[in-house]
């Protein structure tokens, strides 16, 4: 109940914050990262590679490898437990230059128990277009703990899964000539056209001119020749630190399985009022057994013995929740009837089919 009451009393104090900047309220149309993805084999596994039995593949990409580097192992049978078949996935950002380094993701595909201590060797990864744009190689470093006996066997996080910081080259360059763009659009993350409406106010006002055009709730459009500066970069580094103040949609959050509920500045109720009022059906079972007496030829039997109950919890009556016109108000509301963060949140789902809940009404 202390948590509920903290992450609610602190929303309040959110809703005042100063107004944020453009840069963090939008993507700038065309400058994005692209997605890389690649095969590779990690080695030096401490006997926690793949099973070649169960994953023939990693056994395929080995013995290619070493036919690569020289080495002929046609026809020989090999069963390494130190090498481990991974997909390798990184993002290349946008304007990455050839020979800069990007992080990776390495992530086992076969039955490798753990990728701690292993080296990723050289692996290309490939964009969406089949095309190599960086070569990832290096040691990983994974975030779980592997300890195993004969009869147990403890995992902690997940040992199958690791990073290499840095840990590919870029070696391909996005084509892109940013000085050629005469047109920018401004996609907002949240899309509102409040939001939208005061993003065009803030950069028109900023310039001194109209440059900015709302399109809809989640595009702004920027005329780049209208600014009359020396490029589209000198453009957007002037209008990405505008502060605005955004527009955000009532809404409530709720996650049935840790209890958190999280509420909005503009959640508003209804006058209602609430019930609420536990009810626990209990039926024990102790059997007993009889034995027979000495030398008496009887049997031996199991009598049933059966206890059943209805358990009334106190429940909080019949409260009032005044008309919220403030979170402050709401809070105080639904802490008055004093129950669990889960009871509240069965409390919010009445509410809500009530019709008295006016805002959205998001479960997880």
């Amino acid at each position: 109940m202390i948590r509920l009451v903290l992450l609610l009393l602190f929303l309040p104090v959110a809703a005042l914050a100063s107004p944020i900047r453009i840069k963090d309220l939008v993507e700038f149309d065309g400058v994005r990262g692209n997605d890389l993805v690649g095969y590779g084999l990690v080695v030096g596994l401490n006997g926690t590679g793949d099973g070649i039995r169960n994953t023939p593949y990693t056994e395929e990409i080995m013995s290619n490898l070493l036919e690569r580097l020289g080495v002929n192992v046609t026809g020989e049978d090999f069963r390494p437990k130190n090498v481990a078949a991974v997909f390798v996935t990184a993002t290349l950002p946008p304007f990455a230059r050839s020979g800069g380094r990007i992080d990776v993701t390495i992530s086992a595909i076969g039955d490798a128990k753990s990728l701690l201590g292993g080296t990723l060797v050289m692996t290309p990864l490939n964009g969406a277009d089949g095309q190599i744009y960086a070569v990832a190689q290096g040691t990983i470093i994974a975030g779980g703990v592997l300890a195993e006996g004969d009869a147990a066997r403890v995992v902690q996080g997940v040992p199958t899964a690791g990073v290499i910081p840095s840990g590919a080259r870029v070696e391909r360059e996005v084509e892109f000539d940013f000085t050629t763009v005469s047109a920018l659009r401004l996609a907002l993350r949240q899309p509102d056209f409040t939001t939208a409406s005061r993003i065009e106010d803030a950069i028109n006002r900023e310039f001194g001119r109209t440059i900015a055009l709302m399109q809809d709730a989640g595009t702004v459009t920027l005329d780049v020749s209208r600014a009359r500066m020396a490029s589209p970069a000198h453009v957007l580094g002037r209008l990405e630190n505008i502060l605005v103040e955004p527009e955000t949609r009532a809404r409530v959050v709720v996650d049935q399985r840790s209890g958190t509920i999280v509420m909005g500045s503009d959640v508003r109720i209804s006058r209602v009022a609430v019930a609420q009022g536990n009810l626990t059906l209990r039926v024990e079972e102790a059997p007993v057994v009889v034995q027979p007496n000495p030398f008496s030829a009887g049997e031996t039997v199991v009598v049933p013995r059966s206890t059943a109950g209805i358990d009334k919890a106190p429940g909080t009556g019949l409260a009032e929740i005044a008309e919220g016109t403030n979170l402050s108000n709401i809070v105080a509301g639904l802490n008055a009837l004093g129950v669990a963060p889960h009871d509240m949140i069965d409390i919010l789902k009445s509410i809500n089919a009530a019709g008295a809940l006016h805002a959205e009404f998001l479960v997880q």
